[in-house]
């Protein structure tokens, strides 16, 4: 993989100092920034490949942060949250935050984690462009990487984007828990499944009439996930 650009938005010293020795050594460039302002400047002027979130910042905070990434760019953000605090995940992956990695964290997972970032985003941005999958009202145009639902756009983040589209491509499908981490999050410990439920939570408020009776994403309890339009 070529060298990768990694904005780190923390501040705290020594963190952004641990992040900057462990990334440099394996052959990325680091741009560090001390707060939102900061970092969304850098942004404007430059072009990261990833952004390394921390959620607890002074002054604009990050998950305001993270939505301002969000109406600019569809850069991967990987967040840093505190350990325990449950609700400030489900905030920053709401605000459009793609993974996350709890401080204190293990430097060998957070770099793998930002490997798997990068390898998503490569594929990504080399899928081959296909026709527009319609199903009633929905559209998902896989070549923009855009979706619709009865002519409106709907405001995606990239990670609900690929499960969207994973989901769609396999409509009339069952998928497991397993394939969706794997082709979602690149994630193969299936300890991870909470990250599907989260994201079809999400994924659910956004394109469903009824969210609570889904048309669109169907749950097999225990086993994962079929997509199937029952709509009239």
């Amino acid at each position: 993989m070529p060298e990768a650009r990694i904005l780190v938005v923390d501040d705290e010293p020594r963190y952004r100092y641990l992040l900057r020795v462990n990334l440099e050594a394996r052959g990325y460039e680091v741009w560090p920034a001390t707060c939102g302002e900061d970092a969304l400047d850098l942004l404007a002027q430059r072009e990261p490949d990833l952004i390394i979130l921390d959620l607890r910042l002074p002054g604009v905070d990050g998950f305001e942060v993270c939505r301002a990434i969000r109406s600019a760019s569809t850069v991967p953000v990987l967040m840093l949250t505190a350990l325990t605090d449950h609700a400030d995940r489900v905030r920053g992956l709401d605000s459009g935050a793609d993974d996350y990695v709890p401080k204190p964290f293990n430097v060998e997972e957070l770099l793998a984690r930002v490997r798997s970032l990068l390898r998503r985003a490569a594929y990504a941005a080399g899928e081959a462009p296909a026709e527009p999958l319609s199903f009633g009202p929905l559209t998902i145009d896989t070549a923009a990487r855009r979706v619709t639902l009865a002519g409106d756009p709907v405001d995606l983040t990239p990670t609900e984007y690929r499960l969207l589209a994973a989901l769609a491509r396999h409509a009339g499908r069952i998928l497991l828990h397993d394939d969706l981490l794997e082709a979602v999050w690149d994630e193969t410990d299936p300890a991870q499944a909470g990250l599907v439920r989260q994201a079809v939570f999400r994924l659910r408020q956004k394109i469903e009439p009824d969210p609570g009776d889904p048309r669109y994403i169907h749950t097999r309890p225990g086993v994962g996930y079929l997509f199937e339009d029952r709509g009239a």
